[in-house]
Parts: structure tokens; sequence; C-alpha cells
């Protein structure tokens, strides 16, 4: 049986109410009719450290009636049973997974691919990313049954006994799936399963809530959940040398999702004495393309192309070779100014975000370089023309694609961040400039996920928690810091997006979720829908270089070290 969309959330915002400081509604995934999904999240789910075990309650696989009031009653139980349970135990909640009914949902685990866009069950594919990365210390799933019944996953083997619980058979249900293995190149996450009825609920949960008393420390915590705390407490060097192994080593196609990674080689060399410089690699990397051998660039280069250049500034100053810096002027040389109040080509006449970034990198890196005014003239011109800021501060992705997708917002903060790192402190407009950087970013905080992520699409509670983005966002937080046009009460907010980031880069400098190369879209869904890449991604992985890095620079700032 369908579950009504708009009750589940109204019940749940009326729990939420009730515990204010405990819950509050959130949106952890979308369905195939393109609905976000309600929850209630625990403020101590994503937090690094609790006195409680966290526990993720899930309950309508099928979307059927009894097990979603199971659920709901399990919640009211909770409440009412007030600080004897809630001070051990902090539960959050998905009581209906699947709320359009869409099938049997309870099996199919893990998600083989589709990531986000699987046209059959999308569901299993959100529940499955967001159940890992929360890494509950258990999941418990509650169904109607006539005769109550335990069972327990193998993670859960100790609280399983407590509980005389059944083996869960690797039968592909989520339980059996966070059980063994390693789950979301995490670890396994406990989980038990409650089968009962309504009558014999309480009952069963007060067993639940004692055997969880009884657990040592230890056990409270899920090994996925170690996983995330060991990668969160790398250092911001440690992570940055991570990526630098990895991301950075490639030119081809010449384009920014490379550049990047060169470029943020090169400022992790300059900080950490431990990594060798990429001068000599790089400079053999492009040498044909530097004798005129090979071709930089296709007949039509657009502004990724022209970003892919990102680097030979600091190509210059390590090797003290000119001819690196003179790639920067001839880059910028290849704008034109626009015709009227147009974009200066080659940027996309519809005044893209996307060229907010790659035109204030290389345009701002020309002026520093050569002092000429003409290139700062064509760039202010250019972002203060683009009319696509919308009054809460969010960004367009351009003019005739009112989509507040989350990269094209992370690229209008990084085009902002660039432009003001090179802009004269008494530039006639740059207060103006200012003010647009601040209010996108002060826009961003308000949409941030609890987990320090942003989505896919900023306005759409449920998309997926975009990996790119977030870096760019806090990339520009870190900067502004650094250089002065942010305050101090920014910095709670850069060091959670620093968290959501750094627990989804591995060790092997494998990433999760970093959107696929996405043009202007034409509809919310077409964003929805745009594949999410997790392992090997430059883009992402560039990007999260740079942000790694300039948090140890932003360290050190406020350490007075550098």
């Amino acid at each position: 049986m369908t579950q009504d969309r708009g009750g589940l959330a109204a019940a749940l915002a009326s729990e939420a109410g009730s515990l204010p400081d405990v819950w509050e509604v959130v949106h952890w995934g979308v369905t195939r009719g393109t609905q976000g999904i309600p929850a209630l999240l625990h403020r101590d789910a994503y937090i690094p450290e609790s006195s409680s075990m966290r526990v993720l309650l899930l309950s309508g696989f099928s979307g059927d009636d009894e097990d979603v009031s199971l659920a709901m009653r399990t919640l009211e139980l909770y409440r009412a049973a007030g600080p004897a349970v809630g001070d051990g135990v902090a539960l959050s909640a998905a009581p209906c997974v699947n709320p359009e009914g869409n099938g049997d949902q309870s099996l199919g685990f893990p998600p083989g691919g589709n990531f986000f866009f699987d046209p059959e069950q999308p569901e299993i594919r959100y529940l499955w990313r967001w159940v890992c990365f929360q890494a509950p210390g258990l999941v418990l799933e509650v169904n109607a049954g006539g005769v109550a019944s335990w069972q327990a996953n193998a993670a859960a083997a100790g609280l399983g006994e407590a509980l005389g619980a059944q083996p869960i058979e690797q039968d592909g249900s989520l339980l059996a799936a966070i059980g063994v293995g390693n789950p979301d190149n995490l670890g396994p996450i406990p989980g038990v399963r409650l089968t009962t009825p309504p009558e014999q609920l309480p009952t069963e949960l007060d067993r639940l809530w004692n055997a969880i008393g009884n657990l040592d420390a230890a056990d409270r915590v899920s090994p996925a959940r170690r996983t995330l705390d060991a990668r969160r407490q790398r250092s911001y060097l440690d992570v940055a040398r991570v990526l630098a192994s990895v991301y950075g080593h490639e030119l081809d196609p010449v384009n920014y999702t490379q550049g990047v990674g060169i470029s943020g080689r090169f400022r992790l060399a300059q900080l950490d004495p431990e990594v060798e410089s990429p001068a000599e690699e790089i400079a053999t990397l492009v040498s044909s393309r530097m004798s005129g051998e090979t071709p930089w660039f296709g007949d039509n280069p657009g502004g990724a192309n022209l970003a892919g250049l990102i680097w030979a500034g600091e190509l210059a100053e390590t090797t003290g070779d000119e001819r690196y810096s003179r790639l920067i002027v001839d880059v910028a040389d290849r704008y034109r100014p626009g015709e009227g109040n147009g974009a200066p080509p080659p940027c996309d006449p519809d005044f893209r975000t996307e060229d907010m970034f790659m035109a204030g990198a290389m345009l701002g890196r020309a002026f520093r370089q050569t002092g000429e005014s003409r290139y700062l003239d064509m760039l202010v011109k250019f972002l203060l023309n683009a009319g696509i800021q919308q009054e809460d501060g969010l960004f367009w992705h351009c003019r005739s694609g009112p989509f507040f997708w989350g990269r094209g917002n992370g690229f209008a903060a990084l085009g902002l961040t660039e432009t003001l790192t090179y802009l004269p402190e008494d530039h006639p407009d740059r207060n103006t400039l200012a003010g647009m950087c601040r209010r996108l970013l002060d826009a961003l905080v308000r949409v941030q996920t609890p987990s320090g992520m942003l989505l896919q699409l900023l306005d759409f509670p449920g998309s997926y928690q975009e990996h790119t983005s977030t870096s760019m966002f806090g990339y520009s937080l870190a900067r502004g810091l650094r250089r002065g046009w942010l305050d101090d009460s920014y910095i709670p907010v850069l060091e959670l997006a620093w968290q959501g980031v750094s627990e989804r880069v591995d060790d092997q400098a494998n990433v999760v979720d970093g959107c696929t190369g996405t043009g202007v879209q034409t509809s919310v869904k077409e964003y929805l829908d745009r594949p999410a890449i997790s392992g090997f991604d430059d883009r992402t992985g560039s990007m999260a270089l740079w942000f790694a890095v300039e948090m140890e620079r932003w360290q050190r700032y406020q350490t007075g070290s550098c």
C-alpha cells in the first residue's frame, strides 16, 4: 500500500517538533516519481563523537502501512521513554523507505550501479549511500507480523545473541549486505530485524534498549564509523598527499579537470618538503605542446580547455622559465570583449556559471602577471552583467537554465573567489563582488546538509550529496577566511564541509559521488539523473586536492606559520 507522502512528512514534522533539540526532518533520497523521501535525523547522527549509540530505524520496504505504523510507534515509544533510553540511544529514522510502493524494495542490496538514476529502483541506491555514510552503530528494521521474533546480521552477532535472534542469511537485503565485507568501501554495520505484532512492540523494544545498555563502548561504534573516523582524523597534508599521488599526472585532453590537479600538486609541494616538486614531470608531459609539435587545443577551445593551463604560472615560478607564464597571457588573449553587455567570447553568451570560474581563473592570473587592466575589465563586466544570482543568493546554471545545480553554484563561488584573489583592494567594484560572494556563501550555508555536503540540486532535498560542489564551497570558504573577506563565523561551516569531503576520500584517492560532466539541462529530473561517479574521477579528485591544500594554508595562517 502506498504511503501518503504529505501525511508521512507531517507526522515526522510533528515528532521533530516534540523534541526540537534532538530531531530534525531531512530528506535522504528521491523516489522513482521524483519525490523527496523524508526522515528524522538525530542531532548526533554525524558528529565526530557521541556518548550515545547511534541507531537508525528503517521500515516500509514494501510501502506497507502496517510496517510504517509500527516504525512510527517505535518513535513514540522512544520519545516517551525520555532520558532513560535517549541518553544511551541516539535514534534516527526513515519509517517508510518506499513511500510510493514501488514494488518490494527489501532486496537488491548492495546495488551494483546506476547511481542515482536507475529507472526502476533509485530508492535503494539513495538508501544504500545514506545508510553507509551515516554509519550508525546499529540499523534497526521493524516489520509487522503475527509472532515476535528477532534476526541479526553477521556484524551484530553479540547483540543478536542477547536478543535470541536468528541469523540473517545473505539474501540480498540491506541488513545482510551491510553486515559483511566492506560495504561502500567502509566496513560492516550491525543490523537487527524485529518482526512483531503491535501489542508486543514495547516489550521487544525494552529488550533491545537493555541489550544496548549492556554493550561495551567499543561495541557501540560500527566498523564503518571507525573507517570514517580514521579518514576524518587525517591531517590536511595527509589527504592532499593521497590525492596528489593519483590526480594531476595527465593532461589529455587539456581541460580544467586535470589542470586543477596539476596546480594542486604544485601548491602541495610548496607546503610539504616531503613531496617532490612535479615541475620536471609536468615539463616533460607538456614538452611536445611547448615545442609546437602537438597543439594545445582544438579549433574552438572553450573555457574548460583554456583553464586546463591554470597551473602554468606555478610551473613558471618553480622553474624560472617565463615561457610558461606566457601561456597564461596567450590564454587570456583568447577572451574578447563582449558586444554591449554580452559575455566575452569564448564564454557562453547565456552566462553560464562554469565561465565564472574559467574566466576568473585565467583572466585574473593574466592581470596579476601583466598588470594590464583590460583583463580585469572583461572579467568584472562579465560577473556584474551576468544577472543569474537570485534574491536568495544562489545562482541559476545560466540565464535560460533556472536550476540551482550544486556544482554550478560551486563554479560561481570559485569564480568569485578567484576574482577577489586578484582584484586590487581599491578596485571600485570590489565591494560589490565581495558582497555577491558572501550572499552566495550564506545561501550555501543554509542548504548545507548535516553531513557537511552540498546536494546535486541545492533546492531539492533528497538529491544526492555531491562531492565537487562541496570541495568548491569549502575551498572558497577557506580562501575567504585566509584572505580576510570572510569572518570567523564561517569557520564551523568550513570544518563541517571538510568533514564531509574528507570522509569521502579513501586512502587510495577514490572519491564518492562526483557529478559527471554536465551541460545545461532542461529539467529538474535531468539534473537528478546525472550519474554520480565513485572511485577515480579527475574532476572530483582535483577539486578535493585544491580544498585540502587550501585547508592547510588556512591552518598555517591561523597559527602564524605562513
